[in-house]
């Protein structure tokens, strides 16, 4: 997982209106070059979704996200997700993963849930919100203490910062909205998601 992380530098958060939606964003963020994707729980079908791409972008690693409990995880699993994402320290989901063999990335914040996450068994974290929380300088404070955790930062990050977050120490970056514009998504303008992603992926330097 760290591995896979760190050869795709970035991961496209997709939140979609429809489970078809999801499908096509994310078929055209693959023709843009994008090589790890995390469908989220907010996307209603979501597990249709991750069933039909499973299948079809078989090179791309694909992911659940927003994953907050148990049963969402056990679900996701089964719909072939390589790997699951919560934006909070889930330590039902975490014990479900390691029980199934399916890497898990909780979502922390302070020293504390850190430490928590890694006494659990969780290899990669994901720092949320890093925008808002304090973004680069917070980081590097954060990896002071930590100076081996595996980061993967999500949360307000525009495309053009990601060098200075993997220079200052994370795995990967998530990235959202610069990758599928919510316009693009309504529309059905899988045109523009692929220009928007193959634009955010040239400026992060991907």
């Amino acid at each position: 997982m760290v591995a896979a992380l760190r050869e795709a530098k970035v991961v496209g958060v997709l939140r979609a209106p429809t489970a078809r939606a999801a499908v096509e964003a994310a078929l055209a963020a693959a023709r843009g070059g994008l090589r790890a994707v995390e469908l989220t729980f907010t996307t209603p079908g979501v597990l249709e979704a991750l069933r039909e791409l499973r299948e079809r972008l078989p090179a791309v690693l694909l992911g659940a996200g927003t994953v907050l409990g148990a049963r969402e995880a056990e679900a996701a699993a089964g719909a072939g997700a390589a790997f699951l994402v919560s934006p909070h320290l889930g330590e039902d989901v975490l014990e479900l993963c390691r029980a199934r063999g399916v890497p898990y990335v909780p979502g922390v914040l302070t020293p504390t849930e850190v430490v928590r996450a890694r006494a659990l068994g969780a290899e990669v974290v994901k720092l949320f919100p890093a925008g808002s929380s304090g973004g680069i300088p917070y980081l590097k404070d954060l990896l002071g203490p930590f100076p081996d955790l595996q980061v993967m930062a999500t949360g307000g990050i525009k495309p053009a910062e990601v060098p200075a977050y993997l220079r200052a120490g994370a795995l990967a970056v998530g990235l959202g909205s610069n990758l599928f514009p919510r316009a693009a998504l309504e529309a059905g303008d899988w045109a523009a998601v692929e220009t928007a992603t193959r634009q955010a992926l040239a400026e992060a330097g991907v």
